[in-house]
């Protein structure tokens, strides 16, 4: 029996794609807005320029797809290219989640895994437990919209 729930969540698409052609999409944050249901633009900020470890950007988010909408502060976490592209929502002092896209090669193309893990603090236990199987939802479902449209681009560059 677990005592704290599992505070995330994960959602894997195979790609006709090369890893280093998948690398280039999940790691460009102005593409973004092409892809997720929330989060409808992206900026790198504070002078970066591109994903490295410490990189800040900003995502412009529409919650739920209907509001409010909000810019949120991003910092890149990981950034190993063709494998691991990963940063956290929030501030420098508070972290809100982290997001990333894991990709692996497979079959002539790229297993890419989009997830999402929340602080194990005794707020985000709290709210997990009661709001975690709605919000948990819609974040399979819009992981798995993001990436089936990436899918899309990507397979139809290749054609």
């Amino acid at each position: 029996m677990r005592l704290i729930p599992s505070l995330g969540d994960d959602v894997t698409v195979w790609m006709d794609a090369s890893p280093d052609k998948v690398w280039e999409l999940v790691s460009d944050v102005t593409r973004i807005g092409e892809f997720s249901p929330e989060t409808f633009e992206g900026k790198w900020t504070r002078g970066s320029k591109g994903p490295e470890v410490g990189a800040y950007f900003a995502g412009h988010v529409k919650r739920n797809g209907v509001g409010p909408t909000y810019w949120s502060p991003c910092r890149v976490t990981k950034c190993e290219p063709e494998q691991v592209f990963e940063f956290s929502v929030g501030t420098d002092a508070v972290t809100a989640n982290n997001w990333g896209y894991r990709l692996a090669p497979s079959k002539g193309g790229t297993e890419v895994t989009e997830y999402f893990r929340l602080p194990k603090s005794p707020a985000m236990v709290a709210y997990w437990l009661v709001l975690g199987h709605l919000r948990g939802r819609t974040n399979r479902k819009g992981m798995r919209t993001t990436l089936e449209r990436m899918k899309a681009v990507l397979e139809a560059d290749a054609s």
